[in-house]
């Protein structure tokens, strides 16, 4: 059997993350592994094209929406994994496929535990699915849940 010493559990920090979460510490608790937490947060901003920006408003803003993110994640750490000791947190910038990819590579992971949002129609063709492209790329297994269909 396989052994897992290092769990990568990516979360966009949505109402759905909460439901994955039993499932990456059931494997943690399990494989007595370490846990790594990444939010990826794409480095664009939807902006309304009558207001006007400058460079450094716009990295104002976005150096304020990644703080937030970095704090909401270690908020989710705390509350979820609290009792499991070192839980590694990541906040990342740019496309969450490459890198989460690029984590998994760097930091040496044996398995991705990540929720699915079930992409149908001309969201899937227009924005893809990370967790497709995570499956089909990462050198190491993915384990998926579709956190609209998991029983309680």
């Amino acid at each position: 059997m396989p052994e897992f010493k290092k769990i990568l559990f990516p979360v966009d920090l949505s109402e759905t993350s909460p439901i994955l979460v039993e499932y990456a510490r059931a494997i943690v608790k399990n494989f007595s592994a370490e846990l790594h937490l990444v939010n990826v947060m794409r480095h664009t901003l939807n902006t309304t094209p009558s207001l006007e920006y400058t460079g450094d408003d716009l990295d104002r803003i976005f150096a304020s929406m990644r703080q937030e993110a970095k704090a909401d994640l270690e908020k989710f750490a705390s509350e979820h994994f609290g009792d499991l000791g070192q839980v590694t947190t990541a906040q990342l910038t740019g496309n969450p496929s490459d890198e989460i990819l690029e984590y998994v590579e760097a930091q040496d992971m044996d398995l991705v535990v990540m929720g699915t949002h079930g992409r149908r129609g001309l969201d899937k063709v227009m924005f893809g699915s990370v967790a497709q492209r995570l499956v089909q790329m990462s050198p190491v297994p993915v384990m998926t849940i579709n956190p609209h269909r998991v029983k309680s």
